[in-house]
């Protein structure tokens, strides 16, 4: 608990002046204690004995007597194998989950130093539909950039859809083939993937339509009128599409957050010049490229950033400069995150150095890229549809809400129908987003329904119960009279809940810090697990004093609301009742 160290840094200092020792060196050591039973901090003294030659056994009991006159009231000190253990007591607990639970944040403290963040995520490709490959990184990046919101920084959503290029000139004469209503009817079913098929078909087995097709890309290049026209029929219907899965997801994203690759067209001759300006632009093989430092090929040779092929044509490099040159300058960002899976990671760092050798990205700035790995079918393999294609995200979410509905029916088959369509869909979509948010980015994981869709375990459904389980609380206490009483800490399993409550701030800036939303959701699996046995081994309602009630009440609502909270910065919904 940083509360706690924040709370017991100023004694520990008194107590540790008679030693010697410089601050920097002892506060090092000074961390949450990894056996819970011990206390909530610790500090190992092993690294000591060489400055105060003794034993670690020694100096930790030489520490736990000169600290314990500073700690009274608000820790116990005890040693134990060379180890100083520190634990707060129920007296301090009571006063600061008390303050906590007054706090409509719940402890967590807006940044003092509000950033401007640009989060490049989602990224679907136009005419194509979305897949499962999708949903790592919108859902990832929403719930980024919701925790950052939180955090008091303003935050710029940006939507880089695929919308330009050689592709485009074979949709659009398959278009002209269709017939524009006709191909609008085609696109507007929302089989995204039929359409694109077929105009790949067309354009690798007709070689008079691969003419046209290339032709037309000139005239799209060059901003032809009617060729425009067809271009926007294409982005408006595909745009269409994308907005009716981010509302089934339930993220963030509108179409004032589309940026697609068209918008950076103007300035890619400009990357070029500046490039060049900067003395870094060297040919290689008849392109125009760049040598990061560092970045070396399977032949160990230098490996090039190439910004404008032998031909003319600009590479992804180049709107990716592009893109950096637009956010740092017309939008003014300090951090650039760019939520893409791991197998970019290397195009990106060759970006970010180049950016930096070209002065485009400051000390100022942050460019990072938000790394994530597959998901991954029972086989172990990317998952597949049984057709062996890719799983369209739309599927897969109608899908969780068809098996959510069944599992609210049983739980609770007395919903009215209208209720339970409500709850059935915040319990499948937010079974989804948990199970994707809730391991550890840069890892893949495995698609399993039955373990998301459980109500115990670590899933969103088994924290969706645990919330509506504590309104159903409130709903029998049927007063207000709690809202005014201190919380006081007596039994073992109070002081569980308060600690779980006073750690939320610290899971939060963690999950912030280090754009890791799993530890967020690690922390609220802790909480509801501490609340559980609060519940079951604490009267709350039954409870005979009225302050002991009452009390008790304080801390089931500020768990309800840390839960709400938390899971709501994941993107998914708390209902009250299941």
């Amino acid at each position: 608990m940083d509360v706690l160290i924040e709370a017991t840094i100023p004694g520990i200092r008194k107590g540790m002046s008679t030693f010697g020792i410089e601050e920097y060196d002892w506060l090092s050591l000074l961390g949450p204690s990894t056996v819970s039973d011990h206390g909530d901090l610790a500090m190992a003294c092993h690294s000591l004995a060489r400055v105060l030659r003794k034993s670690p056994v020694d100096i930790a009991e030489n520490i736990c007597t000169a600290i314990t006159p500073h700690l009274e009231g608000v820790a116990q000190v005890t040693s134990m194998n060379g180890f100083v253990n520190i634990k707060a007591t129920n007296s301090w607990l009571s006063k600061r989950v008390t303050e906590v639970a007054s706090d409509p944040r719940l402890g967590v403290i807006k940044s003092e130093i509000p950033r401007t963040v640009a989060i490049d995520y989602s990224s679907p490709n136009v005419a194509k539909e979305m897949h499962v490959g999708h949903l790592r990184s919108t859902v990832i990046g929403d719930a980024l950039a919701r925790i950052l919101t939180y955090q008091g920084h303003t935050v710029i959503r940006e939507n880089h859809i695929g919308d330009w290029g050689t592709p485009f000139g074979m949709l659009i004469e398959h278009l002209l083939d269709l017939g524009e209503a006709e191909a609008g009817d085609e696109l507007g079913v929302g089989d995204l993937d039929s359409f694109y098929k077929a105009a790949r078909g067309k354009f690798d087995d007709d070689s008079d339509f691969a003419a046209r097709s290339r032709a037309r890309v000139v005239l799209l290049q060059s901003g032809d009128e009617e060729t425009l026209h067809l271009w926007k029929v294409l982005v408006n219907e595909s745009t269409r599409y994308f907005n009716e899965v981010y509302r089934l997801l339930d993220v963030l994203l509108v179409d004032g957050d589309l940026m697609g690759e068209s918008a950076y067209h103007p300035l890619l001759s400009s990357v070029v010049s500046r490039l060049s300006d900067a003395g870094l632009l060297e040919e290689s093989g008849g392109a125009d490229v760049v040598f990061p430092g560092g970045h070396l090929n399977r032949e160990g040779e230098p490996l090039p950033l190439i910004i404008r092929k032998g031909d003319g044509g600009y590479n992804y490099a180049t709107t990716d400069i592009a893109c950096i040159i637009d956010r740092t300058e017309r939008l003014n960002a300090d951090d650039l995150l760019y939520v893409v899976g791991t197998p970019q990671s290397r195009h990106f760092e060759m970006v970010f150095e180049v950016c930096r050798m070209a002065d485009l990205l400051g000390e100022e700035h942050r460019s990072e890229h938000v790394n994530f790995g597959s998901v991954l079918g029972s086989d172990g393999k990317v998952l597949k549809s049984r057709s062996g294609s890719a799983v369209k995200l739309v599927d897969l979410l109608e899908e969780s809400i068809s098996r959510a509905t069944a599992v609210v029916d049983e739980k609770n088959p007395g919903l009215e129908d209208g209720e339970k369509r409500k709850i059935a869909r915040a319990v499948g979509i937010g079974a989804v987003k948990f199970a994707d948010l809730s391991n550890d980015r840069t890892r893949d994981y495995v698609f399993d329904w039955s373990k998301m869709l459980s109500f115990e375990g670590d899933t969103s459904p088994y924290l969706q119960y645990a919330h509506a389980r504590i309104c159903s609380i409130f709903t029998k206490a049927n007063d207000s009279d709690w809202l005014d009483y201190p919380i006081n800490i007596n039994d073992h399993y109070e002081a569980r809940l308060a600690r779980s409550l006073l750690s939320y701030r610290d899971s939060f800036e963690s999950s912030a810090r280090d754009l890791m939303p799993n530890r967020l959701c690690t922390h609220l699996l802790s909480l509801s697990s501490a609340f559980t046995s609060f519940y079951e081994n604490c009267p709350v309602l039954i409870a005979e004093d009225p302050e002991v009630r009452n009390g008790r009440l304080r801390l089931c609502d500020a768990t309800a609301r840390s839960l709400k909270i938390g899971l709501s910065l994941l993107g998914i919904e708390a209902p009250e009742r299941m």
